[in-house]
């Protein structure tokens, strides 16, 4: 430090901050004092600030010695750099730039409202020339969110029973860890009463009573801030619990609908959380007896349960029946009775019994005639039958004939369909094709039981044709080529092609195999023969291809038509 005495009259005006200027009634004096002073000591905050509390810095004064030109006050900024600094120049700050005066003991500065999240007060002292200490870093942290509040295992719907609500909170910046009763803690009130409380992240409460009840929930975190929507506070969140305790109210329709007896209709009725969709069924057992109830398919809509019961895979006989209705709640009550307490029982068969007969040819009464015929290759038939119910006929109702033929063929099935007159008979006309069983089906509906007609077989020959290159032949000549084509109407011939026998005889006597050949895949065959027996001059011999019946096709045995053969 260095002193100069300045001989001046007046007030010196205009010195540099650096130098400190003393002046009496004979002369000036001016200290210069470039000395850096102590670092102040700023106390770092304990805690959080919530968002709407001023946030305020305490500063304990640096340590002695203090500069010559003692100290002028503190200059603070806020930011959140880690280097950063509250004068514009490391080396001087001006009087502008200062934030509060110096005082002997601890001085705190009101910093004003602060943004959500963690901040760096960077202080430091000022000489009174001006020149800046070294700074002094601290935290100021502030949290100005309510915490988030939730209750994961609420159940959704409706309950049986009552329910114990837990409710969780969270805070991502001051945190729910529980300090006393000043601290953090989380509540829940139902239907606007006094709130249950927990220090810390979770509060339980039990919700009783058949009703439905408004659960809010809120808590308060460690910079205080709350969420229980009191006096501009963030709102509380909420939730819904429903219970009933109550059993549904069940029972079967008053009466069977006569035209429609296989519908199982009941009432599902509850006031409060209302019937379930999913749950409620309709079941039936053998009456009187112990054996397990069998449910049938159900549907519910408006309140009313409705089941369909197949009368007629079950045999005759009485049957009870059992309701048993679920709210949503999952209360259930089950009943077998109607309104007025009768037992819901049916006697079975519940629908009118119908006949299906079914036969070859026209419409006088073909269903008499043998239940089997066989039809040249290439040839359509005509089927037909008559539905009745008892001596009634039905008419107007739908006949399913569904044909079905073996393997090779190229559809296995073929369905088609006719419908009754008024004397209750169908006709239909079966297209060409391979042997095949014939079935008539009557399906039934609300009023009529389903019926079945006799089966028909209808055998279909094969179709071979078959021819000699020359209707003479040289003994010990060129042989002579049979050649032939098998008919695949609606089938298709294997891949491997199909065996087929060649036979020959004479005049009046049986058929002799002499050799078996292959087809191709398309049913053509070839095969050279020669004549080599003397005795053969002069014979006429009658030759033929035979199909055996065979695996993978779907016709009858079948023989060509012969062809001569005379040997010279």
């Amino acid at each position: 430090m260095k002193r100069a005495v300045l001989l001046a009259v007046g007030v010196l005006v205009g010195l540099a901050p650096s130098l400190l200027v003393t002046a009496t009634s004979q002369a000036v004096e001016t200290v210069l004092d470039d000395a850096r002073p102590n670092p102040p000591r700023p106390l770092e905050p304990v805690g959080w600030f919530a968002g709407d509390v001023r946030a305020r810095l305490s500063i304990e004064p640096p340590a002695a010695p203090l500069p010559p030109s003692g100290i002028r006050g503190y200059a603070i900024s806020v930011d959140r750099q880690a280097d950063g600094f509250p004068c514009a120049s490391p080396d001087q700050c001006v009087p502008a730039e200062l934030d509060a005066s110096f005082a002997a003991g601890t001085v705190t500065v009101d910093l004003g409202f602060l943004p959500e999240g963690v901040h760096l007060a960077h202080v430091v002292a000022v000489s009174g020339a001006g020149v800046p200490s070294s700074v002094r870093t601290v935290e100021l942290r502030v949290d100005a969110s309510a915490p988030e509040v939730s209750i994961p295992t609420l159940p959704a719907g409706w309950a049986s029973g009552p329910v114990r609500v837990v409710a969780s909170a969270r805070d991502r910046l001051s945190g729910m860890s529980a300090a006393g009763p000043n601290g953090p803690f989380t509540a829940v009130a139902v239907d606007g009463q006094p709130p249950a409380t927990a220090p810390g992240a979770e509060v339980a409460t039990t919700v009783v009573g058949e009703s439905t009840h408004v659960v809010a929930f809120y808590g308060r975190d460690a910079a205080g801030n709350i969420g229980d929507g009191q006096a501009g506070r963030a709102p509380a969140a909420s939730a819904v619990v429903r219970i009933d305790m109550t059993r549904p109210r069940v029972a079967f329709a008053p009466s069977q609908d006569p035209t429609d007896p296989e519908r199982i209709e009941a009432t599902v009725a509850d006031s409060l959380s209302g019937p379930s969709r999913d749950r409620s069924s309709i079941a039936f057992r053998p009456a009187n007896t112990k054996r397990q109830f069998t449910p049938i398919p159900t549907t519910l809509a408006g309140g009313r349960l409705v089941g369909r019961w197949d009368s007629e895979a079950e045999p005759p006989g009485s049957y009870e029946f059992r309701v048993t209705g679920y709210d949503a709640a999952g209360n259930a009550a089950t009943s077998g009775h109607r309104p007025n307490g009768t037992r819901l029982v049916l006697v079975n068969p519940v629908k009118r019994l119908t006949s299906l007969q079914l036969g070859f040819g026209g419409r006088r009464l073909a269903w008499r005639r043998p239940a089997a015929r066989s039809l040249p290759y290439g040839r359509g038939v005509l089927v037909g039958g008559r539905l009745a119910a008892g001596a009634a006929p039905l008419p107007g109702r739908r006949i399913e004939l569904v044909e079905s033929f073996g393997a090779g063929a190229e559809l296995p099935t073929r369905t088609s369909v006719a419908t009754t007159g008024e004397d209750g008979v169908f006709l239909t006309r079966l297209s060409p094709g391979p042997s095949r069983k014939i079935e008539a089906r009557f399906a039934g509906d609300r009023v009529l039981c389903r019926a079945d007609g006799r089966p028909l077989r209808l055998s279909v020959p094969g179709a071979v044709r078959f021819r000699a290159s020359a209707a003479r032949a040289l003994v010990g000549g060129p042989p002579v080529l049979f050649s032939g084509r098998i008919g695949a109407l609606g089938a298709t011939v294997p891949a491997g092609g199909l065996q087929v026998e060649l036979q020959f005889r004479l005049a009046g006597s049986a058929w002799s195999e002499f050799r078996t050949v292959q087809t191709d895949r398309h049913g053509r065959l070839r095969y050279p023969y020669a004549f080599s027996d003397d005795d053969s001059r002069g014979a006429r011999f009658q030759f033929r291809a035979f199909v055996p019946a065979q695996s993978g096709w779907p016709y009858d045995t079948a023989a060509s038509n012969p062809v001569i053969v005379t040997g010279r």
